[in-house]
């Protein structure tokens, strides 16, 4: 888990695993905590993986007349399909649906109360939550539901869930982790978003000139690519992400953009000093962890940037996804985030 010390310059920004800004310390991530009741970690109780094992639960145990999915497995269903029975189904079938949503809202509650208990989240006062749950209707409401838990329980924290599409969060939120020569010389940057099933890269417009904590910032063009549904292995996958970048900045250069030779890439795990992962990479195509090191590997790939090698700079993903809402807690002394995908991603942070 990457933690603060004294010691540490008050500006990491540019640096791999970054864990001080102007204004803000990252005091941690990656937090992992064991399941008491299983072999994996507690977080894995609210993810998205858990909110589809409840419904398929549910659908076996509390149907009263016809499955409303047929038999495709919950794993399958998309959240647009989920979101029509519980607003547009019949009244059987939507109550499967919001007896799933009201048993993960109790264990996201859970969650929560349980991350509030350790030493790293102590004194958080407020909770953004990312990933791709929160833009459906269904975890919308369940995400409701743990908040009205939370403040029955007095656990004495808000959440909340990002202010813009959660797809760009891992985008948006580099750019107070850029350092302040590409933020001064060049108007955009590439940008990279790497989870247990997508990959997405964007041309990220900073515009710093209009708020100075990023806030103000859009992404221009954006790329996605579902490597789940490909199963690559890590070469491919590598090869793949290089292409869409060298891509993305031929188009920049197409359209007249300021690009800056600066790439971040937020992933899963632990970041360490020389952009390798140490560990939690396992949902990525492949064995991402050391020896092996993504930046080395992409800089003999990406084309040139204004004459200049760009330079490939890792983070958390978790840790980036909240950057992206960091105006959003800006009251807040102490704050963190949850990321809900296919694992459940944290980070904790402390403002000035």
């Amino acid at each position: 888990m990457g933690k603060r010390t004294r010691s540490e310059s008050p500006d990491h920004r540019g640096r791999h695993g970054a864990t001080r800004l102007p204004g803000l310390t990252i005091d941690g991530y990656n937090l992992a905590i064991r399941d008491p009741d299983g072999d994996g970690f507690l977080g894995d109780r609210a993810s998205q993986t858990a909110f589809r094992e409840l419904l398929d639960e549910v659908r076996k145990r509390h149907r009263t007349g016809k499955d409303p999915f047929g038999k495709k497995p919950s794993a399958e269903l998309g959240k647009k399909a989920i979101d029509l029975v519980m607003i547009g189904g019949d009244p059987d079938a939507a109550h499967l649906v919001h007896v799933a949503v009201e048993r993960y809202a109790l264990r996201l509650a859970e969650v929560v109360r349980c991350f509030l208990a350790q030493p790293e989240w102590d004194g958080v006062e407020g909770i953004v939550l990312g990933g791709g749950l929160p833009e459906s209707k269904f975890g919308a409401l369940a995400i409701r539901r743990a908040a009205r838990a939370l403040k029955e329980a007095r656990a004495g924290v808000g959440l909340e869930v990002l202010p813009h599409d959660p797809d760009e969060g891992g985008l948006l939120g580099w750019v107070p982790l850029l350092p302040e020569a590409v933020g001064s010389r060049y108007d955009a940057f590439l940008a990279v978003d790497i989870g247990g099933s997508n990959l997405r890269c964007g041309i990220v417009e900073h515009r710093l000139d209009r708020d100075e904590g990023g806030a103000k910032a859009r992404v221009l063009e954006r790329l996605q690519w579902r490597h789940a549904n490909d199963d690559p292995d890590r070469g491919d996958a590598v090869a793949r992400l290089a292409g869409m970048l060298n891509g993305l900045a031929a188009q920049a250069r197409t359209l007249g953009i300021r690009l800056a030779p600066f790439v971040g890439i937020a992933c899963p795990g632990q970041i360490e000093a020389d952009g390798g992962i140490s560990q939690g990479a396992q949902n990525l195509p492949g064995d991402w962890e050391t020896p092996f090191n993504l930046p080395r590997e992409l800089d003999r790939r990406l084309d040139r940037i204004d004459g200049r090698r760009p330079a490939v700079v890792l983070h958390n993903d978790a840790v980036v996804q909240g950057l992206s809402a960091r105006r959003t807690m800006r009251k807040a002394r102490r704050w963190g985030v949850l990321t809900i995908g296919t694992g459940l991603g944290n980070a904790s942070y402390t403002n000035g």
